[in-house]
């Protein structure tokens, strides 16, 4: 079964990682959130994004980032950043892709860019926007990946109540 990996590094509001961890849990992702963060983990706002899901995440906490790419070696990154050439949707994500998100106000660092260069990848959008909420790119980074691996245990149709076709 393919495995989708969201990662945050250092996230700094409740309702965004909330948020995430909402789509990590409907999606079936693993979240991995890397510290420090800018809020508790037990934030009202945290849960409140989050609502009734949390008992279908899969997360996991590290430190830093020297942990999170310690324990995670040789694993297949994107690292999603407004500055890459590259557009999300021309990339073919592999099984265990790690989709890899900086904090709100800075992005990811430029050294860790740097040094991935042909890993990392942009969600198209207007010059003049200077990014898209954090939540927002995930959702779209995570439904093109899935898109891509053609939903693997989602379901993919709905029931209308009370209504026959």
């Amino acid at each position: 079964m393919a495995e989708l990996n969201i990662v945050l590094i250092e996230p700094e509001i409740p309702q965004n990682t909330g948020n995430i961890s909402r789509t990590c849990a409907a999606t079936g992702a693993r979240l991995h959130l890397v510290k420090p963060f800018g809020f508790e983990i037990n934030d009202k706002h945290l849960k409140r994004a989050g609502l009734d899901y949390w008992q279908y995440l899969d997360i996991t906490y590290y430190e830093n980032q020297e942990e999170f790419f310690e324990k995670n070696k040789g694993e297949n990154f994107y690292f999603f950043t407004t500055k890459a050439l590259n557009r999300h949707s021309d990339v073919s994500y592999p099984d265990k892709a790690f989709l890899v998100f900086g904090k709100e106000t800075k992005g990811l660092p430029e050294d860790l860019l740097l040094k991935n260069r042909d890993r990392c990848v942009r969600i198209p959008m207007i010059d003049q926007a200077r990014s898209l909420n954090l939540s927002n790119a995930v959702a779209i980074a995570a439904y093109e990946t899935l898109r891509q691996w053609d939903y693997p245990s989602l379901l993919e149709e709905g029931q209308l109540h009370n209504l026959h076709w």
